[in-house]
């Protein structure tokens, strides 16, 4: 059985709707205006924030740069000041030996000579003596020979190649 409505009830129940919708709708309005403006904002904002990365991403870029400019000066002025003290030492060396062979007895000059050492120690080389021990031949026979070298023979020397019967 249906139920029969009065135009006036249906009046005031679509007026109430309308009244409904129209404020649904004006909440609508008014919320994605308020996005609309949050949007332009953090828009806004967004592009201050990327402005200021690529600022930011070319200083470090410039540190960087600068950092290993900086390394490769440091590096080199030590290279250089490396070189100095070993010019430094190899003079005091010679110095060294000058002075015992004119002076053998004197104790400054053996104290100078132990300076020398201890300073060529420091510098990480060491004193000749102890290099012709250890290696058993000297760089300066082998760089100027008196003789032919006969490469075979020094290589079976220093054990690098067998005996072999000839």
């Amino acid at each position: 059985m249906m139920k029969r409505y009065k135009k006036k009830d249906v009046d005031l129940l679509v007026a109430r709707i309308k009244e409904e919708y129209e404020l649904a709708v004006k909440r609508q309005r008014e919320t994605c205006e308020e996005l609309k403006e949050e949007n332009r904002l953090l828009r806004a904002r967004l592009s201050v924030l990327e402005g200021q990365k690529s600022e930011v991403s070319a200083a470090l870029m410039r540190a960087v740069a600068e950092g290993e400019k900086i390394k490769q000066e440091s590096a080199a002025e030590a290279d250089s000041e490396k070189k100095e003290l070993k010019l430094l030492a190899e003079k005091c060396r010679l110095l060294s030996e000058r002075l015992t062979q004119m002076y053998p007895d004197v104790e400054d000059v053996q104290e100078f000579e132990t300076f020398t050492n201890a300073l060529r120690e420091q510098l990480g080389e060491k004193p000749e003596e102890e290099e012709e021990e250890e290696t058993g031949f000297n760089l300066d026979d082998v760089l100027n020979p008196k003789e032919p070298l006969d490469l075979g023979n020094l290589c079976r020397e220093l054990g690098l190649m067998e005996e072999s019967d000839e």
